[in-house]
């Protein structure tokens, strides 16, 4: 019979406490190449000393969640958004305790992903909740917010924090807008004080009417028109925004002609765009534009310098701006001006990623995250607050 969860015995051997750990059995979620999925038993997850490990109440999903094992044709638990509560620490970890509501965005490819009852991240990428933050809100942050933080913030030269926001119009295409990317770049934007927005969608569009602000100039435009008609519209757009010109584009779409149309509106001089999606053709983007790719992944690595710590030497960097940000992500939850995506809950809990995923390869999501309760999941022990 194999037994579930942790037990400990502590020993006080020489003045020292040491605490034996027995770790029992998870039930895990490994997504095969062709997104079946197959729940096993797996051994819970021991935190090394930076880390945390999570019993999870909700995992959250992204696009990523399908391509990796379709494209690398491995089977794996692919999931990285974490919204639980901690279990166990590592012994250099001083902000978290087992008990806490938290939110943590595991790294990407790394074992104990959050497919599963139990998973892992680094100390410095989980942050707390507040108690009346859902866990199925918390589970739509991770991943999705911090991708569009390092776009608009590290990736860029020039935008404001959203702690020093701008008195100065500063025009920002952002391309898929409706996504949970390109939504939490609108709301950091905001944060930032940066308008006009010129924001690009289609079914997701009634979604971003509720994140803009048409007073300060944003608007929408519907893609479905067609490329030219797109192309048009947006210089139409762009000529009558302050300065007549456009020098920031987001991508979150990167592909189906996103970055082609957005190359031809961009100041051909100072223009800068940045793109989520690695390993693509990007030829179609003019040299003179400058084009930088945003790696969410960056924040688990520090050797993914920017140019500036090259530059400089710096010992901070992407690491240390996860740190601040998923930190910030939970101070707006608690104070109430920063939210989450919305979110469709898949029955079944583990069992629900799979047709999950299918639909995020066919495109069916729009403005929302798909989410499983891990309580939902046969033979899983239902969580309780207490």
């Amino acid at each position: 019979m194999l037994r579930r969860g942790l037990f400990n015995r502590t020993l006080n051997i020489s003045n020292q406490l040491i605490v034996l750990n027995y770790y029992g059995t998870m039930k895990e979620a490994i997504v095969q190449p062709d997104l079946q999925v197959d729940i096993v038993d797996s051994e819970i997850p021991v935190p090394k000393d930076d880390e945390v490990v999570t019993k999870v109440v909700v995992s959250g999903s992204n696009p990523k969640d399908w391509k990796r094992p379709v494209m690398s044709k491995q089977a794996m638990n692919s999931g990285d958004d974490i919204a639980g509560v901690v279990h166990q620490v590592g012994r250099n970890v001083y902000e978290f305790k087992p008990g806490d509501r938290v939110a943590a965005f595991h790294q990407m490819m790394a074992p104990g992903g959050s497919f599963a009852e139990y998973a892992v991240s680094w100390a410095h990428t989980t942050f707390h909740i507040p108690n009346h933050t859902s866990f199925e809100e918390a589970a739509s942050i991770p991943l999705a917010a911090m991708t569009a933080a390092i776009g608009l913030y590290q990736r860029f030269e020039g935008l404001p924090l959203p702690w020093h926001p701008t008195t100065k119009p500063i025009p920002l295409i952002i391309y898929g807008a409706a996504s949970a990317v390109g939504a939490y770049a609108i709301k950091l934007a905001q944060l930032s004080n940066i308008h006009p927005l010129i924001c690009i969608a289609g079914r997701g569009i009634p979604f971003v009417e509720s994140l803009i602000t048409p007073s300060k100039g944003d608007i929408i435009l519907d893609y479905r028109s067609g490329d030219q008609k797109l192309v048009s519209d947006l210089k139409s757009a762009i000529s009558k925004a302050p300065g007549g010109k456009v020098e920031y584009a987001f991508d979150a779409v990167s592909e189906n002609n996103s970055f082609h149309n957005i190359s031809q509106v961009l100041d051909p001089s100072s223009g800068q765009i940045s793109l989520v999606l690695p390993g693509k053709d990007f030829s179609a983007i003019p040299a003179s534009i400058t084009k930088t790719t945003t790696m969410v992944g960056a924040v688990h690595d520090a050797l993914d310098q920017q140019q500036f710590q090259k530059a400089t030497g710096s010992r901070t960097g992407n690491t240390d701006f996860g740190y601040v940000m998923f930190r910030f992500f939970g101070r707006g939850l608690a104070e109430g001006w920063f939210r989450g995506h919305p979110t469709e809950v898949r029955e079944g809990g583990l069992g629900g990623i799979s047709s999950a995923l299918k639909d995020l390869k066919e495109g069916k999501a729009s403005a929302v995250k798909y989410v499983f309760r891990l309580e939902e999941t046969q033979g899983v022990e239902r969580y309780r607050t207490n």
